[in-house]
């Protein structure tokens, strides 16, 4: 999938990690069921043209009575660091235009996780940027953001947004903790091998120096 679709990417891995229902066509979209914790929790991926996802969102909350304050949308956010995560409530929709089409439907009042892309550095670049697959570097920060939303994904369900994020900072800390000291562990090795390639050397010089100056005594 694409950089803009990286919000039906994460409800993927909520609902695959949780057992949720097998997907099922309707609201003009794909929908299923299932729990976090102990909240019953329906996922819905619109399948509109993402300037038109509102209709979808606003159809499945008046079939099932859904106020907007208990919908969360996941979405692309251009101006984070690709692989930050931000929690937002209410508010405008910076030009998006699959949070402007939510808006028009169900209003403002709803949750927003911001998943971060990066920004292509020009606004002209903006389009092909967002509908590019991530790249094979990208992957490597992609999966590791996914899998964190899905196993704290309970805390968003459970009203608690600041711990879902905590969460998820906290973790990448550790992650980037850990990355930096594989890499000191492999500068040290790549260092005590040098080490031992230089005092191998020396010694086979001086062995060397000893023949040398045994021949040249006779």
């Amino acid at each position: 999938m694409n950089r803009h679709n990286i919000g039906f990417m994460a409800v993927d891995e909520i609902a695959n990690a949780n057992s949720f229902s097998p997907w099922r066509s309707k609201f003009q979209g794909l929908f299923c069921e299932g729990r976090l914790g102990k909240q019953k929790v329906i996922i819905l991926k619109p399948s509109t043209f993402m300037n038109l996802s509102g209709q979808s969102v606003g159809e499945i909350a008046r079939f099932y009575k859904i106020n907007s304050q208990d919908i969360t949308v996941f979405h692309d956010e251009l101006d984070l660091t690709p692989g930050k995560c931000r929690f937002k409530f209410s508010g405008g929709h910076a030009g998006h235009n699959g949070l402007k089409s939510i808006h028009s439907h169900i209003g403002e009042n709803y949750k927003r996780i911001r998943l971060g892309i990066g920004h292509p550095g020009q606004k002209d670049l903006v389009s092909k940027y967002v509908l590019e697959n991530f790249s094979k570097k990208e992957q490597q920060w992609l999966e590791k953001l996914l899998k964190k939303i899905a196993d704290e994904a309970t805390h968003l369900a459970n009203n608690a947004s600041e711990k879902f994020i905590s969460k998820i900072s906290l973790n990448s800390k550790n992650e980037n903790k850990k990355d930096k000291q594989n890499n000191e562990l492999k500068v040290t090795t790549l260092s005590e091998k040098t080490n031992s390639q230089t005092d191998k050397k020396k010694m086979q010089k001086s062995t060397l120096q000893k023949l040398m100056d045994k021949f040249s005594r006779k």
